[in-house]
């Protein structure tokens, strides 16, 4: 049995609470005696949720159980942290075996000096200051979660979530975990190291018709010719102007746009299709499975086929 004990605050985020806590209660109705869920203020009343719900507590800080995971919400509360929250965490967070932060928790756990000499990630909005108030942490923006030994940190709100699946699924093996997952219909391991935004909205939209409908086609057609000058006539433009005007108006080139594009369209027919490397890298435009596998390992660090064995669900039988 792993008390799972949640700290509340007010201002916390709701669905940092809920997200997480409803994947330990699913596993815990899977396989009964797996999770034991708590939640705790500091003085054992209730608190209001950044969007305005109450939630009661099981227990305060003079009175909670050990914690087998200590999972640390964030909110709005976490901008200007109560100094007794930060000292129980300081002094409670060594004693848990495992220690999560969603969203802007992490916050909380750097003020506790929970962080230091760590790889973590928090909330794209809050990474910036995280790693400016904290040098001693090693803040990566990009990640949906990040595990660094008992330390699980995990960007915005949904992502917690992910996080959850993955420590259920470390716990109880995937099969409790794959039951929960569809229980709540969301994927059983969106993998920790996908990117917080997808190339379409880590992009800026571009402002005018011709590069909109450039940015689009390429989502649609990622197997298509996306060189410049291909992209270019299709926005009636000469190849010099329209890769200045891309990146003017979207932040990113024409190439490493194309690059985010076609990887994501890898990633997703390698979980999601039975379809063979070969033919994943000619429908993604990478034309070989050496050039495809290159850019995977140079982007998330491996081959295309292991990232298939390690994230791929199983078939059901």
């Amino acid at each position: 049995m792993r008390t799972v004990l949640a700290v509340l605050f007010d201002g916390v985020q709701s669905l940092d609470v809920s997200g997480p806590v409803e994947v330990f209660n699913g596993a815990e109705r899977h396989r009964p005696g797996t999770y034991r869920i708590r939640t705790v203020t500091a003085d054992g009343g209730p608190v209001r949720t950044s969007s305005g719900l109450t939630l009661v507590p099981d227990h305060s800080f003079a009175d909670a159980p050990a914690a087998h995971t200590l999972l640390v919400p964030g909110g709005e509360g976490t901008r200007r942290p109560d100094p007794g929250l930060v000292d129980w965490l300081r002094e409670q967070g060594p004693r848990a075996e495992r220690l999560v932060s969603v969203c802007s928790g992490a916050l909380l756990l750097a003020e506790a000096g929970l962080l230091d000499g760590r790889r973590v990630t928090s909330h794209w909005s809050v990474c910036a200051r995280l790693a400016r108030d904290h040098p001693a942490v090693e803040v990566d923006p990009d990640p949906i979660f990040v595990r660094d030994g008992n330390l699980a940190t995990s960007a915005g709100v949904t992502s917690g979530i992910d996080l959850a699946l993955a420590l259920v699924e470390e716990d109880t093996g995937r099969d409790v975990a794959l039951s929960v997952a569809r229980h709540l219909v969301v994927f059983l391991r969106r993998p920790g190291n996908q990117a917080q935004f997808s190339a379409q909205l880590t992009a800026q939209t571009a402002r005018r018709e011709p590069l909109r409908e450039v940015q689009q086609w390429i989502t649609e057609h990622p197997g298509a010719d996306l060189s410049v000058e291909a992209l270019a006539a299709r926005a009636r433009l000469s190849p010099r102007h329209f890769a200045r005007a891309f990146h003017a108006e979207t932040g990113t080139t024409p190439g490493r746009y194309v690059d985010r594009v076609r990887l994501e369209h890898a990633r997703r027919l390698l979980e999601d299709t039975a379809g063979g490397v070969e033919e994943i890298s000619r429908a993604c435009g990478y034309g070989t499975p050496e050039a495809m596998r290159r850019a995977f390992v140079r982007t998330l660090g491996t081959a295309p086929a292991e990232y298939r064995r390690r994230f791929r669900p199983a078939p059901v039988h």
